[in-house]
């Protein structure tokens, strides 16, 4: 059994959406889907068997250049591409070059019937500079037209330039991360941009951590992360070093918020005083979902 998490820059057109979520279970069983039209995107969750999966990200990719237009879009998350990220997921190491083979395939059914230039990051990037999706989002998809207009950069697979609607894609073979979002009262988006950069691995936090802010409306701040270890740094740790980071600037941890599933061992020791509305850890909860995905024991 593999995952995927395809992100879509598109949060707000919920027909749209509720297409792209049909497209997407044609070939594998859609999970979740999470949709934020302060971000503009949605994260759809796939489960399915070796094989099945890169026919069904393809499905959703089709969906997904008939309704977003890269041109027009906004929003609050970066993005370069309608279909913006597309990992695929390993839940047991044993799995893992499946993952790598089916995320290889997905990517070249992409790049070949969309048309879509892919860049492989992570594990599957082809030089280290290049396994950070930063790496390609910086500047948007302006900047990333010129660079590959000038050849400084060039797509693992498909054509030398962004597709005229659709921009790129980048695609990847991982083990199961956390994104996870923690609500912020009474700080302004300056502290919380420096929350983000000093909870960031590069800035000195934990291993694995990925951050920004996101100024959400209301008075309400979020720092966006994705922790790629749940299990070495659970959430607890990241709440408790945002209450921290934020107190001298005034803010105040309200809330938090889980985008698709998460390992168990995410939330273990998540402090009680933070709620996170929506969240139902039968449905959220990687192995209560998916029974098949809990380690085996030892003889």
């Amino acid at each position: 059994m593999l995952l995927a998490a395809p992100n879509v820059s598109e949060g707000r057109d919920l027909a749209s959406i509720e297409a792209m979520g049909i497209e997407f279970a044609r070939g594998a069983a859609l999970l979740d889907s999470h949709s934020d039209p302060t971000h503009n995107r949605s994260v759809f969750t796939l489960s399915g068997e070796r094989g099945s999966l890169a026919g069904a990200l393809l499905n959703g990719t089709l969906a997904a250049l008939e309704s977003i237009d890269m041109r027009r879009h906004s929003g609050a998350h970066p993005a370069i591409g309608a279909l913006d990220v597309c990992p695929v997921i390993w839940l047991r190491e044993s799995d893992s070059d499946a993952a790598r083979e089916e995320a290889t395939d997905a990517a070249h059914q992409i790049a070949r019937e969309a048309r879509v230039p892919i860049f492989l990051y992570g594990e599957l990037a082809s030089h280290p500079r290049r396994r950070e999706r930063s790496f390609f989002r910086d500047g948007g998809l302006v900047e990333l037209r010129r660079r590959m207009a000038t050849g400084e950069l060039r797509p693992d697979f498909g054509p030398l330039v962004p597709h005229r609607t659709a921009g790129a894609t980048l695609v990847t073979a991982r083990p199961p991360l956390a994104a996870f979002n923690v609500e912020l009262r009474g700080i302004d988006i300056a502290g919380a941009r420096e929350v983000a950069a000093r909870l960031r691995e590069a800035g000195g936090g934990p291993p694995g951590v990925r951050a920004i802010a996101v100024d959400i409306g209301g008075g309400r701040i979020q720092v966006s992360t994705n922790v790629h270890d749940p299990a070495r740094v659970p959430l607890a740790e990241v709440v408790e070093r945002v209450r921290r980071l934020a107190a001298p600037w005034g803010g105040a941890v309200v809330a938090a918020e889980l985008v698709g599933l998460v390992p168990e061992a995410a939330l273990v020791g998540f402090p009680k005083d933070v709620p996170i509305p929506g969240f139902d850890p039968l449905a959220g909860i990687i192995e209560r979902r998916l029974p098949a995905a809990r380690t085996p024991s030892g003889p």
